[in-house]
């Protein structure tokens, strides 16, 4: 069976069209699944049932997704955010019961088990997790909003579902700066430089691929590289980063380890040596 969904897997990545996916599997719970939530911080999507792989991208706290098939504990799944297809273990999960009314709106922030800065900690979120509330409250100054079970978040981290943060979409961005860099992430946590473009642009109410090759193509429209200008995109194979202003980009990338501020000119001569001038610059 493993190998079999590993096939379908491939084949879902060479053509993200419905159609396509349709054609690989005719039983109708694969088109639709059966609808579920993540039901921690952060996991790992992964292109094989097996914990310790590679991963392919993040899910994150409330994101929904179809489960299409389910064996020895993996289920195997796909993002309602971005149709990307992959592993999570089964235990992660949980049932898509309600809609979120929420989404937090920080880099990070914490969920405490009561109204109060002082209480513990459950956990922390990041920006884009998606969570229910069932209440409000104050605590000396501070507005909670209080979630199932009697925990509570900070009501300032987070902004109400539907309404974008900002459409600004390089601002938030520039929130991430100094956040560790993370092959798939895409999270306050960890963050790859496509997953930081989608991130941003999915907080202003854009919809964006995943990966750099398919943001590459399908963002926007290509231009030149002169009279690049705020939140225009530069490409390179494998890598994206996004303009703060005509000379200046903003990049997860694996020299810095981090999120961080560089020249356009430096980083093209720095990345030259190994991967070549690039490959292309496209206005979203």
């Amino acid at each position: 069976m493993p190998e079999v969904l590993d096939r379908r897997l491939n084949a879902y990545r060479e053509d993200l069209a419905e159609e396509r996916l349709r054609g690989i599997v005719e039983a109708k719970r694969f088109v639709e699944g059966t609808p579920a939530a993540v039901a921690v911080p952060v996991t790992p999507l992964r292109p094989r049932p097996e914990a310790d792989c590679g991963t392919d991208t993040e899910l994150l706290y409330g994101e929904t997704l179809r489960i299409l098939d389910v064996a020895g504990g993996w289920a195997w799944v796909k993002s309602d955010l971005d149709g990307y297809v992959g592993y999570v273990p089964q235990d992660l999960l949980k049932p898509a019961h309600s809609a979120a009314t929420h989404i937090v709106s920080v880099p990070r922030t914490f969920v405490y088990r009561g109204a109060d800065l002082r209480f513990p900690q459950v956990h922390a979120l990041s920006m884009g997790s998606r969570v229910e509330v069932v209440g409000e409250t104050e605590t000396r100054g501070t507005r909670y909003f209080l979630l199932e079970g009697g925990l509570a978040i900070v009501a300032d981290h987070c902004i109400q579902a539907g309404n974008p943060l900002t459409d600004d979409y390089v601002a938030v961005a520039s929130r991430f700066i100094e956040t560790p860099y993370l092959w798939g992430g895409r999270s306050g946590f960890g963050i790859d430089c496509s997953g930081l473009v989608q991130l941003a642009m999915q907080m202003t109410g854009r919809n964006a691929p995943r990966d750099s090759d398919m943001q590459a193509r399908d963002l926007g429209r290509v231009i030149e590289r002169e009279g690049l200008t705020r939140g225009d995109l530069v490409f390179w194979k494998g890598h994206v980063a996004i303009m703060e202003d005509e000379k200046t980009l903003i990049h997860a990338n694996g020299h810095t380890m981090t999120v961080a501020r560089e020249g356009l000119e430096d980083a093209i001569r720095r990345i030259g040596w190994l991967y070549a001038q690039p490959t292309g610059y496209r206005r979203p």
